[in-house]
């Protein structure tokens, strides 16, 4: 992904934290943006902040399936095919698994991980659609994870589980888009200056069912971590620079580096060299064939030039 002038891009969660990070820095590259998010006051804020440039905001919930096509519908008929999008919708719930309801499973899965995979579902058919009949040269997807998608202490247990998701779709997203030269993705920052340590202020009440109550001098601590986190727009400028390059993982933050290399470390020291059983052999042989496509798969993915 080399050219962003001229695109038009469909941002999710696209009105406070990393999302308008990403609109201002898109904007400034000359794209046509769409904000979508679910907080109206959030986007005519965002819009009254951006001085009238291509840009329009749309009301939307990500859990929702048939509000995502009529999202993208409205998008597109007023700005053009969308061939930029960003999954960044997220929610947060600072509790571990053993405390949480089912409410709470639908909450967080129904946002940070069916919005995304609603977004992949809408769009990148129509994206590959194009890409076929020769109207989009590629385009590329951005799905925001965290660094929680590989670092998954026990709380918050949901959360983890989640963007550990996301990242899986983005990953396996990524090898089967290149053929069609669209680029995907998977954003994993570190703590970023948002408003996510609120995300019970948008909860929906159909889904409020076992909640625990809020715990207001905790959301107030965690809203003075949050002053620490990094500004938004730093993270969207190394977003669109890892995006140039069609980096696969984009780490925002330097931060995480060497606690990722000891994780590593220590997976693979909990592998254990076995005697052989039956079928040993086979297996092996089989799994070399899926080692060397995946080796040529990520080779071709380094290699790539859109």
């Amino acid at each position: 992904m080399k050219d962003f002038a001229g695109r038009t891009a469909f941002v999710t969660g696209g009105a406070n934290g990393v999302g308008i990070g990403l609109v201002r820095q898109l904007l400034n590259e000359g794209c046509k943006v769409a904000i979508a998010d679910i907080r109206q006051d959030s986007i005519d804020q965002a819009l009254a902040s951006l001085d009238n440039r291509e840009v329009m905001g749309v009301q939307l919930d990500v859990s929702s399936r048939e509000a995502f096509r009529e999202a993208a519908d409205r998008v597109e008929a007023e700005f053009g095919p969308v061939s930029l999008l960003f999954n960044n919708a997220g929610v947060n719930l600072f509790q571990p698994i053993e405390e949480s309801s089912y409410d709470d499973w639908d909450w967080l899965l129904g946002v940070n991980l069916h919005g995304v995979i609603n977004g992949v579902m809408t769009f990148v058919p129509r994206m590959v659609e194009r890409v076929k009949a020769g109207t989009q040269k590629g385009g590329h997807i951005t799905n925001t994870a965290s660094m929680a998608a590989f670092l998954a202490a026990g709380t918050p247990g949901i959360y983890n589980t989640t963007k550990f998701a996301v990242r899986g779709l983005s990953e396996s997203l990524h090898y089967s888009l290149l053929q069609y030269g669209i680029g995907v993705s998977v954003l994993c920052p570190g703590l970023v200056k948002s408003y996510i340590y609120a995300s019970d202020a948008i909860r929906p009440d159909s889904l409020k069912g076992g909640a625990k109550p809020v715990n207001q001098e905790a959301v107030e601590r965690l809203a003075g971590v949050h002053e620490f986190g990094m500004e938004p727009d730093v993270i969207a400028q190394r977003t669109l620079d890892a995006m140039r390059e069609n980096r696969l993982h984009i780490f925002s933050h330097p931060d995480h580096k060497e606690e990722m290399r000891e994780i590593f470390d220590e997976i693979i020291a909990e592998y254990r060299d076995y005697p052989k059983d039956a079928g040993h052999d086979q297996r092996v042989a089989f799994e070399a064939f899926r080692r060397d496509s995946f080796a040529k798969a990520r080779a071709a993915s380094r290699a790539s030039d859109f």
